[in-house]
């Protein structure tokens, strides 16, 4: 297997499940030192023993502020550097509007938007300061085509494109490129909510993804030449027609 990511270190947050999990395995695949970050203790403990050497765990809550704000010397000392932060933990809340639950909604806006934006700002003086990395962001599809069922959830996919777009040109003079893997339905955690209809139905017809597709995606954003961002990069079930 090639080893693109020989030498560097990535960072993954919300990397106990899913496509965290499935990103970091791939770049720890490539080469790269892998910094998992997560709340679950006991859950990082087992995955980095099971990946193996490369593999550190990082235990934060991500809704803890100035836990948050100390993210960079914590991965600093775990793996001695950092070039890739991959800001990818999130939640997800469906349904109509006028049933809603405004205090769900908070946890969710306040993971997808605060928590990402601040654990990204920890991180990038370093990046900054060194002349070189790599930011990603887990976003949607729902922060390019606003989903009907999820109106909520597509705000704030829509507040991160706002964010990746705009950060991406402060930093590219300082030799940083940002960019966002924006997938389709993908089987993760985050679907646990969906309606059992909707869910089989699109188990039934091939409209939901692995993790482990947007993993080659978010590789292949990361191992571009320098000089070359992905700035959006769209994945999708071929059958899923948007």
């Amino acid at each position: 297997m090639a080893q693109e990511l020989r030498g560097k270190v990535a960072a993954v947050t919300g990397a106990a499940s899913g496509i965290g999990l499935a990103c970091a395995r791939a770049m720890h695949a490539a080469g790269a030192e892998v910094v998992l970050i997560d709340r679950d203790a006991a859950r990082l403990d087992a995955l980095v023993a099971e990946i193996g050497q490369g593999a550190h765990a990082l235990v934060l809550d991500l809704t803890d502020g100035p836990a948050v704000d100390a993210l960079l010397p914590r991965i600093l000392g775990l793996a001695g550097g950092l070039h890739i932060f991959h800001a990818n933990a999130g939640a997800y809340v469906g349904g109509p509007v006028v049933s809603g639950d405004p205090d769900a909604w908070d946890r969710m806006l306040n993971l997808n938007i605060n928590a990402a934006f601040r654990s990204i700002r920890a991180v990038l003086p370093h990046l900054v300061a060194q002349k070189s990395g790599d930011i990603v962001m887990t976003s949607s599809i729902a922060g390019l085509v606003p989903v009907v069922w999820e109106p909520i959830y597509t705000a704030s996919k829509f507040a991160v494109q706002a964010f990746v777009h705009t950060l991406r040109r402060q930093v590219a003079p300082d030799g940083v490129r940002v960019g966002a893997v924006a997938p389709g339905p993908v089987v993760t955690g985050l679907l646990d909510d969906w309606p059992k209809a909707k869910m089989d139905e699109a188990l039934a017809n091939g409209s939901l993804m692995q993790p482990e597709e947007v993993a080659e995606s978010v590789l292949f954003m990361v191992t571009r030449r320098p000089g070359v961002t992905v700035r959006d990069l769209v994945i999708l079930p071929t059958t899923v027609d948007l």
